[in-house]
């Protein structure tokens, strides 16, 4: 029992640690030192569970698959995260473990497509997760409160353009990709951005707060191509305690 503790804790440590170098290296990262990134990749850490061999996990779902109706169905949920998001998981493994290989024999003949599939899978892997507790069932007048409200306010000068620029950013991202709120460690403050796919057109140093999935297999089931009711709908579903726990620990309060 002993021994399976301490290899628990190793394997948690080492999330830790990763997550953090993840946040530091990524596109949709901080660029902080290490001390700022302790407690953040503790607090994010949840999030992206490990499994015994110590490669990423497929986190729960931390609501049941109708929790969200009837703004986001059952089946689009239980297809979205056990198939699309499990599908980034097992990506991202893959890449480390083919990027390890070619460390190991000096072959880096396909480095560009690895380090492509790593960028790729985990940052679907690293947005899904944050997708995922960033939602809750739907509440009418669903709005933030507090410090994050009030930098809100300072940022976009008020909840009401806050809202339209992250609908509009939302729903105008070119194929697939993502709506996201996030902090910017280097100037300190929210910024609303795009990411096509999962990791073009981003900043260096912002951390996602927020993230809105707009890839098709998120909505169209329920929507098909209107994807404007969906990304308008989704307000009524933000986890804002969730965003403010995340905005705290990237030193936003």
């Amino acid at each position: 029992m002993q021994e399976k503790n301490s290899r628990r804790d190793f394997l948690r440590t080492a999330a830790a640690g990763t997550f953090g170098a993840m946040l530091a290296a990524a596109p949709m990262s901080a660029m902080a030192n290490a001390e700022s990134q302790a407690p953040l990749a503790k607090t994010f850490m949840a999030d992206f569970p490990m499994d015994a061999d110590g490669k990423y996990a497929l986190p729960d779902l931390p609501y049941a698959y109708d929790a969200l109706e009837p703004v986001i169905d059952r089946q689009t949920v239980e297809i979205h995260h056990d198939r699309h998001h499990a599908g980034y998981v097992k990506g991202l493994n893959n890449a480390e473990a083919a990027l390890q290989e070619a460390r190991e024999k000096s072959d880096f003949a396909m480095i560009k497509h690895w380090e492509r599939e790593l960028a790729f899978h985990g940052s679907g892997h690293i947005l899904h997760s944050i997708y995922w507790q960033n939602m809750r069932a739907p509440k009418e007048n669903n709005r933030p409160d507090g410090k994050l409200a009030k930098a809100i306010t300072q940022a976009f000068g008020g909840y009401e353009p806050f809202e339209n620029q992250l609908f509009a950013a939302t729903k105008s991202v070119e194929a697939s990709g993502w709506g996201i709120l996030a902090y910017q460690v280097l100037t300190k403050k929210l910024i609303i951005q795009q990411a096509e796919k999962h990791q073009n057109l981003t900043m260096w140093g912002a951390i996602p707060l927020l993230v809105i999935d707009v890839w098709e297999h998120a909505y169209y089931l329920k929507y098909q191509n209107n994807r404007g009711d969906y990304v308008k709908n989704f307000f009524s579903i933000i986890n804002w305690p969730d965003v403010e726990k995340h905005f705290a620990a990237v030193g936003g309060m």
